[in-house]
């Protein structure tokens, strides 16, 4: 990706090290911006300099003030919060316009309702040090559900092959310089995660010990409406940069560990299965839904 002046005059922070830009890409999130940004605000000494893009596209709540709401806050960090505002909806879009905006030579990409733990910065800008390109994220840890079928699916997922070390970067991944530069602008697709993660090998690709939180929707038909989008959104990747597949890397869920998962968390696995069956029986329509 090319850089502007501007870009490589903010890129390095005096006195801390690159600058860290944290992106956060938020349609309608008034409920959700707050606590993500007071989660950023409480970050370690380790994260080092910061600067928070909030790029709001076609919010119709209270987005766009409650994060504004925060700026006191982060210029007492020293840090900068910039919020970006443009009536056009589209996550992809409103990622280009922050990447566009953003100073820093260590990018990070946040969704709106994640949380990150208080050594998640700098834990990630550890591991993007040095000039190699490099991928990281954080232990992905799934928010306990109010619905019993939620818990139960989520008892099997994240006991998952991929789930275990796999640096899977769903809500929060980061890259530096060298990685950044591995893909020009982020296209029109579903799975913005699945395309940045498949630019890196596995070698490439780190997941450090601090956490970050994570949703899930609530509810059978939902769990199926999202597990169908996000299965819609790893083939479109594979389709459209069949190049990429080479870097998934995922552990196979054959049958000795479908077997084991059964007799872990029978019910879990069971809800599990129900969701994928469910999936299986009508294919992704193409429309939108939550990622969460």
């Amino acid at each position: 990706m090319k850089r502007n002046a501007r870009q490589e005059r903010g890129g390095q922070a005096a006195g801390g090290g690159p600058l860290f830009s944290v992106i956060i890409a938020a349609n309608n999130e008034a409920g959700q911006i707050g606590p993500c940004l007071d989660a950023l605000l409480a970050q370690d000494a380790a994260a080092g300099p910061v600067e928070i893009l909030v790029s709001a596209n076609a919010c119709t709540d209270g987005t766009e003030a409650e994060a504004a709401a925060r700026e006191p806050a982060c210029a007492a960090r020293g840090w900068q919060l910039h919020v970006l505002s443009d009536p056009a909806p589209g996550k992809a879009a409103a990622l280009n316009r922050a990447d566009a905006a953003a100073r820093g030579v260590l990018r990070a990409y946040l969704d709106a309702d994640v949380r990150c733990d208080p050594a998640l910065l700098g834990q990630v800008r550890a591991a993007l040090s040095g000039p190699a390109a490099r991928y990281a994220t954080g232990t992905l840890r799934v928010i306990p559900a109010r619905s019993w079928i939620t818990r139960r699916y989520a008892a099997c997922w994240t006991r998952l092959p991929f789930m275990r070390g796999g640096a899977v970067g769903a809500g929060f991944f980061a890259v530096n310089a060298a990685g950044r530069a591995r893909w020009e602008v982020f296209p029109q697709i579903i799975s913005d995660d699945t395309f940045v993660r498949l630019h890196f090998a596995p070698h490439e690709r780190e997941e450090v010990p601090a956490a970050y939180h994570w949703p899930m929707v609530e509810g059978f038909a939902n769990l199926v409406k999202v597990r169908r989008r996000q299965d819609r959104g790893v083939q479109e990747v594979y389709e459209g940069w069949p190049a990429l597949r080479a870097n998934e890397g995922k552990a196979p869920a054959g049958p000795g560990v479908l077997a084991a998962l059964a007799l872990r968390v029978p019910v879990g696995f069971a809800v599990y299965a129900a969701v994928a069956a469910a999936v299986r029986l009508r294919p992704s329509t193409g429309e939108w839904s939550r990622g969460r």
